[in-house]
């Protein structure tokens, strides 16, 4: 089986295909679309990898050029309206900035998204690779209608089998799986999020006792209970922040120090001052100070940027970027601690992720653990190549991410009411621990839809579009958001009343659960007429 992961990046992405010789992943080179790219070790060595820079940017002859050439012909810093870049964020995130036109076209985060995979799934075919699995690496803190749209593409692209994991997650599968019975952190800094994932893995024992027939009835991640590694996911935290902000952090800093703005540099200005600030950044990994100049010639202006360790510190600590990342580790052992964990039995921390390689941040985490623990010998290839030992695993055991509720609309009180049916954390396969008992909103009614969604806790800058789409960004903050399971906050239908509901009368009781392979079930039972009309209906598919 031809078997492809896909980690799609913010900065950038990665393409890798299991070697079904050597059953070892190995990353892809996609033609014009790739960049060689280099990357130190904390032992400093260093290595080539290949990646695709996440950009798109429509010519004038309405055909999108994607990955490297966009980056090294610089496109968008000469026709920012053109130029797409950071969409990725946008659709985790679950927020799309304005639509943008282009000679007529409607662009939008979602399908600038999706012709950029698709361009990579034609140059895979161009080298003569036919996908019969795709496995797509998400964030740990991911909605579900950002995963439905990954099932969705993966359909549309004709795969026969389409999987999807927690970009850290997959990292430490990466490494824990060659390892079991080891404990393993994985912190994924990358260019739009931050991700932590606690990971340990055990060798599973066969079970003889089953026969050949049995072992067909087990469930499906079990393998048939033929033994082998299993892994179980402890702890995960994650924030929307990442290198993008840290770009723009640092051009909104030196232009307040000259007295400028982003109005008075105008938008090929302001790209091509966030073009040199990811240099500056880069740098910075290397060396204690870097220096980069840029002549606006339309303007004779000429702007010239100086940065150091210290000063980059500096803005993030303002930004509060690394008491973020300081809140994420202590979230994640915290959740260790009642498991029983403690900091000393993680055995090995992987930095995953360019943001990773900032001393500042690489820094702060070996403060937590100590250098030997540290790591940091594959930041971008990682969570692609993690991905791919799905297949050589036993079953996994994860957990809810986020809460379950059905929001509800109080008419009195004019405002939202929660009902909670799954918290955070739990472990699936599980059952709501209350039936919900519901009476119809008006007479008459045949219906009774729920609004079924995910409730979390999400830390994210605060970002903000002006009217041709361009993204800003500023301080972080931390919200409790409510995303609707159905795109378009649509309500789920869950039973049809027969006869049609009376005002003031409790009508059906609702239970739910969540299946061992994440699809939530609803149980209904009508009050009045004592029938069962729904028995374990499939609501969604969660995460």
């Amino acid at each position: 089986m031809t078997i492809v992961a896909i980690d799609f990046g913010t900065s950038n992405t990665v393409v890798c295909i299991l070697n079904p010789d050597t059953q070892t992943p190995e990353t892809l080179r996609l033609g014009e679309m790739s960049r060689i790219f280099k990357t130190k070790n904390l032992s400093g060595d260093v290595r080539e990898i290949s990646v695709v820079p996440t950009l798109v940017f429509v010519n004038k002859a309405g055909e999108l050029v994607v990955g490297e050439k966009v980056r090294s012909q610089r496109l968008g810093q000469s026709q920012p309206d053109r130029f797409f870049k950071a969409f990725k964020r946008n659709l985790a995130a679950d927020f799309q900035p304005p639509p943008r036109n282009i000679d007529g076209e409607t662009y939008t985060a979602e399908s600038v998204a999706e012709q950029f995979i698709k361009t990579i799934w034609k140059q895979l075919y161009l080298q003569y690779i036919q996908p019969e699995k795709i496995i797509f690496t998400v964030p740990v803190g991911a909605f579900e209608r950002y995963l439905d749209w990954f099932r969705d593409l993966g359909e549309n692209l004709g795969v026969a089998e389409i999987q999807v994991i927690d970009e850290s997650t997959a990292a430490a599968l990466g490494y824990a799986v060659k390892r079991p019975g080891s404990l393993v952190l994985v912190v994924d800094f990358g260019g739009g999020t931050l991700d932590l994932s606690l990971v340990r893995t055990a060798v599973t024992p066969p079970l003889p006792s089953l026969t050949k027939g049995e072992r067909n009835l087990a469930p499906p991640l079990d393998k048939g209970g033929l033994g082998g590694v299993r892994a179980e996911v402890l702890a995960k935290s994650d924030a929307y922040v990442g290198g993008e902000d840290i770009d723009i952090w640092i051009v909104e800093d030196y232009l307040r120090q000259i007295g400028s703005s982003r109005v008075e540099v105008g938008p090929v200005g302001w790209q091509n001052l966030l073009e040199i600030a990811e240099k500056l950044k880069i740098q910075l990994s290397q060396v204690n100070e870097a220096k980069e100049s840029w002549f606006d010639d339309e303007n004779f202006m000429s702007y010239d940027l100086q940065l150091n360790r210290d000063k980059l510190e500096e803005i993030l600590e303002s930004r509060q970027l690394l008491e973020q990342l300081r809140q994420a580790l202590d979230e994640v052992l915290s959740i260790a601690q009642g498991k029983g964990i403690g900091k000393a039995d993680i055995e090995q921390v992987l930095l995953v992720g360019g943001t990773s390689l900032i001393p500042a941040v690489s820094n702060l985490v070996v403060s937590y653990f100590g250098r030997q623990k540290v790591q940091r010998d594959k930041p971008f290839e990682a969570v692609a190549h993690g991905a791919l030992a799905l297949t050589q695993l036993a079953s996994i055991d994860d957990y809810l991410r986020h809460s379950y509720a059905i929001r509800l609309w109080e008419p009195y009180a004019k405002a939202y009411a929660y009902s909670p049916i799954f918290s955070k954390e739990m472990k699936y396969p599980c059952q709501s621990s209350e039936e919900l008992t519901l009476q119809v909103a008006i007479e008459g009614q045949r219906e009774i839809r729920l609004d079924i969604g995910e409730v979390a806790e999400v830390s994210q800058a605060e970002v903000i579009f002006n009217e041709k789409g361009q993204m800003t960004s500023s301080w972080l903050n931390k919200k409790t958001d409510f995303r609707s399971l159905e795109s378009h906050h649509q309500e789920v239908c869950v039973a049809h009343l027969n006869p049609p509901g009376v005002l003031g009368i409790d009508r059906v009781s609702v239970s739910f659960e969540v299946d061992e392979r994440r699809v939530l079930l609803a149980t209904v039972r009508d009050l009045v007429t004592g029938k069962v009309l729904v028995e374990k209906g499939a609501i969604a598919k969660l995460q």
